[in-house]
């Protein structure tokens, strides 16, 4: 009798729910907690990777080469072998590695500076966008139609208002913007309009890098604003695998470096194709390609922050393709996080890159094994992270908030179990299990509530004959209510004042009406 009038003082379930319904969990968890649990190497096997890296770079080197990096780093100790090969001497490698940066900060503008800046150094994770998918998927269709210009802003806005991404990336290519100059200043345009969260992108031609700083100094706050705290890093592939140079990419990360701004960059070479079939000899050439461009970073500017992104993919040998959703990719990736630790530089991976066209089982079950191991891994900035579809060809509105969502559960397994007396709670077990013979409306269940669990918004955790009743919804159903949510009513340009100034100095293509109103898209045929 006392066990059951002590479960109503605890309010029922109505009142319960109602608490739920009201708490994200989004305080049990933050960006920037440390990951580095999960080590696929041992220690002797990252002294062997490292040997083979410099090894390849001492003896094989890097073709493709131009007389403006020669210019650069000969004279500081680079070499040309008998093959015409740019090489790093072993001794030149350990030198820049041991005075290479250690951390660089990517600030957030606006109302989000200082809270949600992001300082990328050992093992602090962060979930960042990126991937220039050339596609996007139409949920009314269930097919891709070319990702446009509107695309990357609609993007953009729709991760402004998503707690649990904290970098923005260029997801998909304006397709329709043909001219080099104009795709790029207006994919920057559209994505500093679209949220002041810490962004990376990349620019296809270095002729463009002073005028898009023109326009980050606009959305700063003025001249020299960006700067004195930049709020973009920005870079690409300077390395086609296997082991030659990109010529637009590479001149792109020899400005960035004599600027003295943090150098982001991917090097994915495939195994199989452009790099060996063993995952062990494709981590060794991934690790000797990145290595390659932390050193000419530092002998263009010592000490300037680069990113160590290396980036192994994987090939389906039985069809040449690559294939970002297995297991494969996954530990390959949490291994080549690994390396830039044990160089003690900041780190960065594509990760959740799904094979699958659908947000459907293969899909969850691909991203999450990929998304978890490069968290626990330590990577500082997961890349690709959210709504990425059908091997990076495809970005997905409502995988962005299933990927959002999943984010804050990856997170809460980052943070790991606090264990004190108050955790505990000994006095706590003691007297609810002598009455009233559950914890439902304790003090101490109410105190941690909100800080102990993640509560999701997407995922279903009802009865099934509640489910049933209201609809029989799934995932991704609720998934695309909640991005159409936010695209018919978040419409920001955080340009504010200085749109006028931008549009006057630069082509926009898109017109201020056009962005206060949702999109309308072509099917897809």
């Amino acid at each position: 009798m006392s066990r059951t009038r002590s479960r109503r003082r605890g309010g029922g379930r109505e009142a319960r729910l109602a608490v739920q319904q009201q708490t994200t969990g989004n305080e049990a968890v933050r960006a920037g907690l440390s990951g580095g649990r999960y080590k696929p190497l041992t220690d002797a096997d990252m002294q062997q990777i490292h040997n083979a890296a410099l090894t390849v770079l001492e003896r094989t080197g890097l073709a493709d080469h131009t007389p403006e990096l020669l210019d650069l780093v000969l004279p500081k100790g680079a070499v040309l072998n008998e093959h015409n090969r740019l090489c790093f001497p072993r001794a030149l490698m350990e030198d820049l590695l041991a005075g290479a940066a250690r951390e660089f900060y990517v600030y957030a503008r606006g109302d989000r500076e200082g809270k949600d800046d992001m300082h990328c150094t050992a093992q602090s994770v962060y979930f960042a966008n990126s991937g220039t998918a050339v596609t996007t998927f139409d949920s009314e269709t269930l097919s891709y139609r070319p990702s446009v210009l509107r695309d990357v802003y609609d993007f953009t806005r729709l991760v402004d208002e998503l707690e649990n991404i904290h970098m923005l990336g260029d997801t998909v290519l304006a397709t329709d913007v043909k001219d080099d100059l104009a795709h790029d200043m207006n994919t920057v345009y559209a994505m500093l309009a679209g949220s002041q969260k810490p962004t990376c992108l990349t620019f296809r031609d270095r002729s463009h890098l002073p005028a898009a700083i023109r326009m980050f100094d606009l959305a700063s706050g003025g001249e020299g604003s960006f700067l004195k705290k930049p709020s973009v890093i920005f870079g690409g592939c300077p390395v086609v695998s296997p082991l030659r140079f990109g010529r637009e990419n590479l001149e792109l990360m020899i400005d960035t470096a004599k600027l003295g701004l943090t150098v982001d960059l991917a090097v994915p070479p495939q195994s199989g194709a452009t790099a060996p079939s063993t995952l062990a000899g494709t981590l060794a050439q991934t690790v000797a390609e990145t290595l390659a461009c932390v050193a000419i970073v530092n002998l263009i500017n010592p000490g300037c922050p680069v990113c160590f992104a290396a980036w192994p993919f994987i090939t389906d040998l039985r069809t040449g393709s690559f294939t970002g959703g297995g297991g494969e990719q996954a530990l390959i990736g949490a291994a080549a996080v690994q390396m830039g630790q044990f160089y003690g530089l900041p780190t960065s991976v594509g990760s959740g890159m799904t094979d699958s066209k659908l947000p459907d089982a293969q899909y969850g079950l691909e991203k999450a094994l990929s998304f978890t191991l490069a968290a626990h891994a330590g990577a500082n900035r997961l890349c690709e992270f959210g709504g990425m579809m059908g091997s990076l060809m495809g970005c997905s509105f409502e995988s962005m908030v299933i990927d959002d969502e999943a984010g804050g559960m990856i997170l809460r397994t980052l943070r790991g179990i606090e264990v004190s007396d108050e955790t505990l709670g000994v006095d706590v077990i003691h007297q609810c299990a002598i009455d009233p013979g559950h914890f439902l409306g304790n003090p101490h269940t109410l105190t941690y509530m909100s800080t102990e669990y993640v509560y999701p918004q997407l995922m279903d955790r009802e009865r099934t004959d509640t489910w049933e009743n209201a609809g029989k919804t799934d995932l991704f159903q609720r998934a695309k209510i909640k991005s159409d949510g936010i695209l018919t009513r978040h419409f920001p340009n955080y340009f504010g004042d200085a749109d006028a100034k931008v549009r006057e100095e630069f082509d926009i293509l898109m017109t201020p009406e056009e962005m206060q109103r949702p999109a309308v898209h072509a099917k897809a045929s």
